[in-house]
C-alpha cells in the first residue's frame, strides 16, 4: 500500500490493518447482505481512521479510496447476481486496479466499473477521434467498444447531507454528459452514498468519531433542516435520473441509485424508500420528493433491462 505523507509509521500500520479488515469483510459478504456489510465497514473504517490520527487519519483514508471500494464490490456483486459473467467486469471482483479508460467528448477517464459485452472482450479497435475536444487523438478501445459497454460509477461523501450539494450534482451532471455526447446509446449508472449526518469536525480534531446531530429546527432563516436538505438532494438527483431514450437528455443517467444512510447508528440504518424516511421525520410534511426509481434493489436490473432494449439480450454471458 502507498505510504501516506501525513501519518507516522505506527499510524500508517494501524490504518493499513483497518483497510485489510474491511477488504476481507466485503469478500466474506454475500449477495443478500453486501450493501449492509459495505455501509457498516465504511463507517468502521472512518471511525478507526479518526481514532488513529484524527483529521489526518480521515483524510488519509479518503485519499486511499479503500472505503469507496467497498461499494464498487457491491455493484460487481449485483452484476454477477444478475447473470453478468465475472470475466466481463472491470476491474475484476475484489480488485481495484484495471479500470477501463473510456474517451468521451471532452476527455478520457477511468470508469469505476465497466461490463464489456462478450463480443467486444479483447477486441479493441483503436481509432482516431473525429469530433469533440479530443479530435485527432487515438481512442485505443474505439467508439463501438465504448458505447456498447455498461458503465457504473460510484460516489460518496462523509460530510452531512446538504454540504457541497451543488458541486456534487455538477460533477454528476458533467460525467454523464461527457460520455453521452460522444456515445449517445451508452448505458450509464451511478451509485451515490450519502450520510444523513456527517462527522462533527470539532470532535474529529480531537480523535473522536462523533456524528453531528440531525437538524430539526432552523438555526437561521437561510439555513435548512436535515429533512429539507434530504428533500432537496432527492429532487436534484431525480432530475439526473431515468434517461430512457437516445435522442436527448445526455446529462441524465439511465439509472441513478441514491443510498441515504444514518451512519451514526450501529448497524448503519439504510433508507430504502420514502416511507422509512417519513417515519423518521426525514422528509418535510407534505413533501413530494421520492426515492422511487432510485432505490438499490432494482438499480442493476433496471440498467441491464435498458441495455437489453438498446443492444439485445445475452451480451454479458
Amino acid at each position: 500500500m502507498a505510504k501516506s505523507k501525513s501519518l507516522n509509521s505506527k499510524q500508517e500500520s494501524q490504518l493499513n490493518a483497518v483497510k485489510a479488515t474491511i477488504h476481507q469483510n466485503i469478500i466474506a459478504a454475500n449477495a443478500n447482505n453486501i450493501l449492509q456489510v459495505a455501509c457498516d465497514n465504511f463507517k468502521y473504517a472512518f471511525e478507526q481512521a479518526i481514532i488513529i490520527a484524527g483529521v489526518k487519519g480521515k483524510q488519509s483514508l479518503t485519499t486511499s479510496s479503500k472505503h469507496i471500494n467497498l461499494f464498487h464490490e457491491v455493484v460487481k456483486s449485483e452484476l454477477i447476481r444478475n447473470n453478468v459473467a465475472p470475466d466481463l467486469i472491470f476491474p475484476e471482483q475484489y480488485n481495484s486496479s484495471g479500470e477501463l479508460n473510456f474517451t468521451g467528448f471532452i476527455k478520457a477517464k477511468k470508469q469505476d466499473i465497466s461490463a464489456v459485452p462478450r463480443t467486444f472482450l479483447n477486441n479493441e479497435t483503436p481509432e482516431k477521434i473525429l469530433v469533440g475536444m479530443r479530435a485527432g487523438e487515438t481512442d485505443k478501445f474505439g467508439k463501438a467498444y465504448t458505447e456498447n459497454s455498461l458503465v457504473i460509477n460510484v460516489r460518496s461523501q462523509m460530510s452531512s447531507i446538504g454540504k457541497n450539494n451543488d458541486t456534487i450534482v455538477e460533477r454528476a451532471f458533467a460525467e454523464t454528459l461527457i460520455l453521452h455526447l460522444r456515445c449517445p446509446r451508452m448505458v450509464l449508472g451511478e451509485l451515490f452514498i450519502l450520510p444523513i449526518t456527517g462527522f462533527n469536525m470539532d470532535e474529529v480534531k480531537k480523535g473522536n468519531p462523533i456524528f453531528e446531530s440531525i437538524v430539526t429546527t432552523k438555526p437561521s432563516k437561510r439555513s435548512r433542516t436535515t429533512a429539507e436538505n434530504i428533500e432537496r438532494t432527492i429532487n436534484a438527483y431525480s432530475f439526473l435520473n431515468n434517461r430512457n431514450s437516445i435522442g436527448g437528455e445526455e446529462y441524465k443517467y439511465e439509472r441513478l441509485c441514491l443510498i441515504l444512510a444514518d451512519f451514526s447508528q450501529s448497524p448503519v440504518k439504510i433508507y430504502h424508500n420514502d416511507a422509512q424516511l417519513k417515519a423518521d421525520n426525514l422528509l418535510p410534511i407534505g413533501s413530494t420528493a421520492t426515492l422511487t426509481g432510485m432505490n438499490f434493489n432494482s438499480f442493476i436490473s433496471d440498467l441491464l433491462s435498458i441495455y437489453e432494449t438498446r443492444f439485445g439480450s445475452g451480451k454479458f454471458i
